[in-house]
């Protein structure tokens, strides 16, 4: 589905990504770990054309979409849901959900409108409501029903567990895991080592800007460097 090769790219002067490699395949979730500041994020935004890489080459379904506009990459069907939800609080819920389909997926607008409120019954509840009166967890569910009105081949959801009670984030992962069982690929790009690592398929750690562990999950699982850093266990 996607594969990411030397990937670098920074901020003015600063290169933030040093040479970053990973691939998912199809019907799987990868996890994309790290502390703050390794650059997850970067990574996500090179990804769906935010920013411009500096170096390297990213495939999607085979073909080259380095450096191409956020919205041609929309249209190919890699759906970025960012870091901080980014709803618009003053719309409604529904009209925020119609925004998904915007520039793909218009014509099956009511039939994913019903496919999303199923998933998340409680925004159906508030289809009229403003999305700022939302809680943390409801603003990312809208968030994350958002992308999937546009019929995503791959879903990038970055950070979706922060600023979440632990009884939410349980939630959330949970939610992730059953719209992965359907078949969509997610690259989930977290903190969250231990909740990410056991729905994900394989996983990517990320320190100063390179890939510094890789691998099945429950390899990584046993690996002491990540116990020691990540888990807090010796």
């Amino acid at each position: 589905m996607l594969e990411i090769r030397n990937l670098r790219g920074g901020y003015g002067t600063v290169e933030v990504l040093r040479g970053v490699s990973l691939d998912i395949q199809a019907g799987e979730i990868v996890a994309l770990l790290g502390s703050n500041g390794v650059g997850k994020t970067t990574v996500s935004s090179l990804l769906s054309g935010l920013m411009k890489p500096w170096g390297g080459e990213i495939l999607f379904q085979g073909e080259t979409i380095s450096g191409l506009s956020s919205e041609a990459i929309v249209d190919r069907g890699l759906i970025h849901v960012p870091e901080g939800r980014h709803i618009f609080p003053n719309l409604s819920i529904r009209e925020n959900l119609e925004l998904g389909a915007y520039r793909r997926a218009r014509k099956n607008r009511s039939a994913n409108l019903e496919k999303v409120t199923t998933t998340f019954p409680r925004l159906k509840e508030r289809f009229d409501q403003k999305a700022g009166t939302l809680s943390g967890g409801e603003q990312q569910m809208l968030a994350i029903g958002r992308g999937m009105m546009a019929e995503p081949e791959l879903l990038i959801l970055d950070e979706p567990s922060i600023g979440l009670s632990p009884l939410l984030v349980e939630e959330m992962f949970t939610l992730i895991g059953a719209l992965n069982a359907g078949g969509l690929p997610v690259l989930l790009v977290e903190q969250n080592v231990l909740q990410s690592m056991e729905i994900a398929s394989r996983a990517f750690v990320m320190e100063n800007g390179l890939i510094s562990l890789s691998g099945p999950t429950a390899d990584l699982m046993n690996d002491p460097e990540l116990k020691r850093s990540y888990l807090g266990l010796s």
